[in-house]
């Protein structure tokens, strides 16, 4: 669950006063997950400045893990421009 966080968030830990104290780039930013359009075989993506979660709309759980696992895995260690 921590690198789930870290890789929407930026930190892998909730703040003191819970997730309504997460901060964003203007101030608190409440966590958010977002319908990604386009094809399904991409990866989830996220936006730490904003707490976001972009997820396209996969046709499983099973395909949730299998595309999720990676992007946590390979996204959670820095940050990229895309």
């Amino acid at each position: 669950m921590a690198r789930l966080l870290q890789f929407i968030t930026g930190t892998s830990k909730v703040p003191l006063e819970g997730f309504q104290a997460l901060q964003g780039i203007s101030g608190p930013q409440w966590f958010q997950i977002h319908k990604a359009y386009g094809a399904r075989e991409r990866l989830p993506s996220a936006h730490t400045c904003l707490n976001q979660l972009d997820l396209p709309e996969y046709s499983s759980k099973d395909q949730l893990q299998e595309r999720l696992l990676p992007a946590i895995h390979e996204g959670s260690e820095g940050f990229g421009f895309g």
